[in-house]
């Protein structure tokens, strides 16, 4: 147990207003006994994750301008999610290289310090943006002097070496190759990893499993950006390529700049769902804040994505987006329930997942004109076609797909003076996205009609990966609502 008095110590002076205790008063002291590898590996394997950088300050401008009271507040935030663990990424060229300045060194140790404050672990990740392959031997130093003080500190539970891995670079599979055992006889029970690229994926994977066949890694991070529906097929995939060895999801997210909140919650919540059922015990969101113009230094190349400033689970202001609750309610009860994808309509346009398929044939709007239930609804009218299909609106169930399993969705519509085709359909894909076909629903007769369900039940074909489900009206010169959405 770390000492009684530095924790006291340290969360009176964190919490006077403005102030913030010296470095030097913050490094802890253990007396609990050294990690073991297998004590370490267990924690790896069930960690509540988050990636981090402030807000305004990411990847080595987090270093270059250091704030504490920053980090101490946004570590706080970290805890309030229901994370035990922060992944921090270090940099060779800021920190100082080869021999890393002192200056850095204790602006990493206040990092750990304050995440254990609240009750954080750390995972490290070296080398980002490094590609000095051929200076193996000075590399081996640098990364010795930066780990040297977390060797048997129980508040450091892995280091990642490189982060995304290229597997083809052969100089870099060369210097890996010297670095892990060095870094092994240093610390013995220091779980390594890599990490690869979502364009890597399994087969990037599977490629470092053999490249490194001699010296192997203690578990694999996998990071994951592919289409949320076909998860569980991605993660099983890349748990098959490394097998048996250990695998987690090290960043996984969507960007608000590119969908709703609603998306990105229920794209978060898809991937811890089908991480369950894959039994991949820990899932690391991508990332704890948005970042604020000129965050990201502009030598990265994300710099000019401007996408990349807005995957955080917060604004830059601190305010939670709708994600934040659905990644604390996974954390904290282990659950993803359905009330994610807004199947009534009545949650706030920013915080729903549904979208629109083929709006050049027509839109759904959300409205309060007519509703089953609660006071909103989703209505068609004046729609055509395209030589795609109908127009729709689409989401995906948070339940992953699994061949052979049953499936049923319902939906409620009504009409006013309805033509054409008014229906829901479950539309199944294949691991590479590729539509295989479509199950759909009765019609809702033509002309007026009250509320109607519309029903379909299906098995999930061979070869489905994901499933999409779809409220269509085509051709209808006349007006829809569809309300009380419900799959399972």
């Amino acid at each position: 147990m770390r000492r009684v008095w530095f924790r006291a110590a340290v969360l009176a002076g964190l919490l006077l207003p403005g102030t913030l205790l010296p470095v030097s008063q913050l490094h802890a002291t253990t007396t609990a006994s050294a990690p073991t590898m297998a004590s370490r590996l267990a924690a790896v394997g069930v960690a509540k994750s988050m990636n981090y950088y402030p807000s305004n300050a990411g990847w080595s401008s987090m270093w270059t301008n250091f704030d504490p009271a920053r980090v101490n507040t946004d570590l706080a935030r970290v805890a309030t999610l229901g994370a035990d663990n922060v992944r921090v990424i270090v940099f060779p060229q800021t920190f100082g290289y080869p021999t890393p300045a002192a200056t850095y060194t204790e602006r990493l140790r206040t990092v750990i310090d304050l995440a254990a404050v609240h009750g954080l672990t750390v995972k490290v990740t070296l080398f980002d943006w490094w590609s000095g392959y051929s200076d193996v031997a000075n590399s081996i130093a640098w990364a010795n002097a930066v780990l040297a003080p977390y060797v048997n500190d129980p508040r450091v539970i892995a280091v990642e070496l490189k982060n995304e891995f290229q597997p083809n670079d052969t100089s870099a599979v060369a210097w890996v190759r010297q670095v892990i055992p060095a870094i092994r006889t240093t610390a013995p029970a220091m779980p390594l990893t890599l990490s690869v690229d979502g364009g890597t994926g399994a087969a990037g994977m599977a490629q470092i499993k053999t490249l490194l066949a001699s010296t192997p890694l203690d578990y694999y991070d996998f990071h994951f950006y592919g289409a949320s529906e076909r998860s569980l097929a991605e993660i099983r995939r890349a748990q098959a390529a490394v097998a048996p060895a250990p695998m987690v999801i090290g960043e996984t997210g969507a960007s608000t700049l590119t969908g709703t909140d609603g998306h990105q919650g229920a794209y978060l919540a898809r991937v811890f769902r089908a991480a369950r059922e894959a039994g991949t015990g820990s899932v690391s969101p991508w990332t704890l804040n948005d970042f604020s113009p000129g965050a990201i230094p502009p030598n990265s190349a994300v710099s000019t994505q401007p996408a990349q400033y807005k995957f955080g689970l917060h604004r830059t202001d601190g305010a939670p987006k709708f994600a934040a609750s659905v990644v604390t309610t996974a954390w904290t009860t282990g659950t993803t329930p359905n009330s994610i994808l807004n199947l009534s309509f009545e949650a706030a346009a920013i915080d729903s997942p549904w979208r629109q398929h083929l709006p050049e044939a027509g839109t759904a709007v959300i409205t309060t004109e007519s509703a089953r239930t609660g006071t909103q609804s989703a209505r068609f009218s004046g729609t055509t076609r395209t030589p795609s299909g109908l127009p729709s609106l689409v989401t995906s169930p948070i339940t992953p797909v699994q061949v052979g399993y049953r499936w049923r969705a319902e939906a409620y519509a009504r009409a006013v003076a309805a033509t054409g085709t008014t229906e829901i359909a479950l539309s199944w894909f294949d691991i590479n996205g590729q539509w295989i076909g479509q199950n759909t629903s009765n019609r809702l007769p033509s002309g007026n009609s009250s509320w109607t369900k519309l029903v379909v039940e299906t098995v999930a074909p061979a070869g489905a990966a994901g499933v999409q489900l779809h409220l269509k009206s085509g051709d209808n010169t006349g007006t829809v609502w569809f309300d009380d959405v419900a799959v399972s």
